[in-house]
């Protein structure tokens, strides 16, 4: 039997299926998972979270998984731990007492006192943050410290693209063969209409709102061709992560000099509401200069919507030409420029729609799931 061990600590941040980031990448991964039930003659995996185990999500109930609150013995059992005393104490002290194989590290980071086989997710955007980002300054030193400190002590590396393989083993010194690429899904079945949706005339975005992902000047983008497009308006959804905060201060000043409401700005939706923005949306807007992947563009094309994104390596392997790019993610005036023929192309629309499943059935939950299992196995092997 083979003891897999993941850190699911992620999946108490948020409910619902449409978790965002980290969250959702182990949610998908264990949904895939559950669904395979000739697994359980080799497998189990041990689920280790940090306060509780989400109440929300039935497939964690299948026998396949071992669920536990990795916490010390001095914690009283109402006392929620810091994450840094569960990631680098209680959960290498778990995996250790549960004998597990192998472990799944997908937060960028590895335990200052971990010696065991493991698998660590690294991506060229948490460099992007570390070196370049606005994150408050001890989320920008714990990832500086543990990201490369995961890059020595892995047993393998894992990262999501062609692209962000080559970047990271640049950035980390870390040897190409190394490096697994395990590209993430985006939920077909979810996101695809179910009959013929009427569009309504707004531009969306979602995500947390890194200054890498450039949501102010897709903004100050917008308000450049508002004038030329009175009834469209823009829907931004997700929380600011700009240090200071900007997006709100930002939306009230546009809004008032466009003369009315034009940009709604929320910092979280349903997964239901979130299926239907996407939907109904005239475009979708993600200009982010530094992502191993980024599903929410992936997950507009599903819906029917045409993403805009920069013009990146990543963004080049993914879509190929089924997307609109920014050459100038800083530059509002390129925004935009490529904003505005988005919204008038229409046969350019038309075309990238038509032919969507040649991106779509690349990007899977299923294949996801089966090549990370072949790793948990190859590695616990070695």
């Amino acid at each position: 039997m083979i003891k897999v061990a993941i850190d699911c600590h992620k999946l108490e941040d948020a409910t619902g299926a449409h978790r965002a980031g980290i969250g959702r990448h182990i949610y998908k991964l264990l949904e895939e998972i559950s669904k395979k039930p000739e697994l359980a003659e080799k497998f189990r995996f041990y689920l280790y979270f940090k306060g509780h185990i989400p109440k929300d999500i039935e497939f964690l109930n299948n026998e396949i998984f071992v669920k536990k609150v990795a916490k010390l013995p001095l914690f009283l059992p109402f006392f929620r731990p810091s994450f840094n005393i569960f990631f680098h104490i209680a959960l290498p002290i778990y995996t250790l007492k549960d004998r597990v194989d192998v472990i799944f590290f997908s937060s960028f980071m590895y335990p200052a006192f971990y010696m065991g086989k493991s698998i660590l997710l690294l991506t060229n955007d948490v460099y992007y943050e570390f070196t370049k980002g606005t994150l408050p300054f001890k989320y920008r030193i714990s990832y500086k410290l543990f990201a490369k400190w995961g890059a020595i002590r892995a047993t393998q590396i894992t990262t999501q693209t062609n692209a962000s393989r080559d970047e990271i083993s640049g950035y980390f010194n870390i040897a190409p063969e190394k490096i697994e690429v395990v590209p993430l899904g985006a939920d077909l079945k979810d996101f695809a209409p179910k009959e013929k949706v009427q569009k309504e005339n707004y531009i969306f975005y979602v995500g947390q709102a890194f200054p890498r992902r450039h949501l102010k000047e897709t903004l100050q983008a917008f308000e450049l061709i508002a004038y030329d497009f009175p009834e469209l308006n823009f829907i931004a959804v997700g929380i600011d992560k700009y240090n200071p905060p900007v997006i709100e201060g930002l939306v009230k000043k546009i809004n008032q000099k466009l003369g009315n409401r034009r940009i709604y700005r929320q910092e979280f939706v349903s997964d239901e509401g979130l299926v239907e923005f996407y939907q109904k949306a005239k475009i979708f807007t993600y200009i982010s200069s530094s992502e191993a992947m980024g599903l929410p563009p992936l997950e507009a094309l599903a819906a029917g919507t045409v993403p805009v994104v920069a013009d990146t390596p990543t963004t080049k392997e993914i879509f190929g030409s089924h997307a609109f790019f920014v050459e100038d993610s800083e530059d509002p005036k390129n925004i935009a420029k490529v904003l505005r023929e988005a919204l008038q192309n229409a046969g350019a629309r038309d075309k990238i729609l038509q032919d969507r499943e040649e991106v779509l059935a690349k990007y899977t939950w299923k294949g996801h799931a089966e090549k990370m299992i072949e790793m948990f196995e190859k590695v616990s092997l070695k």
